[in-house]
């Protein structure tokens, strides 16, 4: 740490989501500045009492050179002691120019070199091997020949940009799409896929199971604080992003995740998420998110503030007491549990049954009844809430 830097209050805080409201709320609490930033206008994070000062910037998948000049505008502010890194756009543009950023700023974030790592599954999946985790068979969709088997296809690359495929056109970042469940017995239309996500895709077995994570903070290859995750409820029935969670601790999940993020000697706040294989309960590998989680609302409410201890290492303070948090802490996104049970009601997935709508439908009301918790809706902070709601209702109309 850099013990003659003078570090301001102020954190920069990017729109992505739920995580963004939950972020500026936390710190917000504590009395601490936040500058919102988005592409829109109509960003519910921006809408937040908590979002001290608001800035319109460009959109990175569009113009990420404009997007990194915005960026490094904010923080040589001299007020400005951190950019939260909450989307895989920000921690790419933190990490791609990080010495740029650290001419201002204490990196709280993952070099390139491990960034890449991360963002190439294919390469991920080496590393956790190599650290004794489990994780699932992986291949080039190219190089797959049996598609007898149970398996999944999804990018190999998180973030589509031109240091990781030549393709990519050098002033833009872009969205690969997500992960794709196979009908076994049908081979695929490859060049669709390869169309569809923007490059040659990895195919990896399919574990069947719950989902998990690893919440962490890290700093220069050390945990500061960690915390489990089990997923409840995702969008859809057969998994995938979360719209409902609950904090957890398990033992082996907790050196699962701080085995993969050990060997990458991580730098700032990660998400390791993770499948318990139903048949052996070994916690197998799904990926990592290396910034802010969609869910962090999940361990603030549990205990664990990690904007707080984010904010106090950015200032290059040391942290000596992590407060423990609470097991079992559920919070949803409520949007979220009814395109789920919509899901349930009207999709149809190849290797995972749904579940009857009524049992689906009495878990959902059930949770929400006993675990009043929610990523936007607040008495105290009902804006986030109701710009989210006004975006939503155009899409039933």
């Amino acid at each position: 740490m850099q013990a003659e830097r003078k570090f301001g209050e102020t954190v920069v805080v990017p729109d992505g989501g739920a995580s963004s409201v939950a972020c500026l709320r936390a710190l917000g609490e504590h009395g601490i500045r936040t500058i919102g930033i988005s592409e829109s206008e109509q960003a519910p994070a921006l809408a937040s009492k908590y979002c001290t000062e608001r800035r319109i910037v460009p959109d990175p998948k569009e113009d990420r050179a404009g997007f990194r000049d915005e960026l490094l505008d904010l923080a040589a502010r001299a007020d400005v002691r951190a950019i939260a890194p909450m989307r895989e756009v920000d921690v790419f543009t933190l990490a791609r120019y990080r010495s740029d950023f650290t001419d201002h700023l204490l990196p709280t974030w993952p070099d390139l070199e491990t960034l890449r790592e991360i963002h190439d599954r294919t390469r991920l999946v080496e590393i956790a091997a190599d650290a004794g985790v489990a994780t699932p068979e992986t291949y080039l969709l190219g190089d797959v020949d049996d598609w007898e088997r149970q398996q999944v296809v999804k990018p190999r690359f998180a973030l589509l940009a031109e240091e990781y495929n030549e393709t990519m056109p050098p002033d833009r970042l872009g969205s690969p799409g997500s992960a794709e469940l196979l009908q076994p017995g049908v081979e695929p239309d490859r060049e669709q896929l390869r169309n569809q996500m923007g490059h040659e895709p990895i195919v990896q077995e399919y574990v069947p199971g719950s989902e998990y994570a690893l919440w962490a903070l890290y700093d220069d290859g050390e945990a500061v604080a960690t915390c489990g995750k089990h997923q409840l409820r995702a969008y859809k029935y057969s998994g995938g992003t979360s719209i409902a969670r609950e904090t957890t601790s398990i033992p082996a999940l907790e050196r699962a995740g701080r085995a993969v993020l050990d060997a990458l000697e991580y730098d700032g706040p990660a998400s390791v998420q993770f499948v318990r294989d139903e048949r052996t309960g070994e916690f197998t590998l799904l990926e990592v998110n290396p910034r802010f989680w969609l869910s962090l609302s999940c361990p603030v409410v549990a205990g664990l503030d990690f904007p707080q201890l984010f904010w106090q290492l950015a200032g290059g303070e040391t942290v000596n007491s992590v407060p423990s948090y609470e097991d079992g802490v559920a919070t949803h996104l409520l949007r979220g549990e009814a395109v789920h049970l919509h899901s349930v009601l009207r999709d149809e997935f190849p290797l995972v049954d749904p579940p009857p709508f009524t049992e689906a439908l009495r878990e959902v009301a059930v949770s929400v009844y006993e675990e009043p918790n929610f990523d936007y809706l607040s008495l105290t902070d009902p804006g986030p809430f109701l710009r989210d709601a006004k975006s939503v209702v155009p899409l039933l109309e």
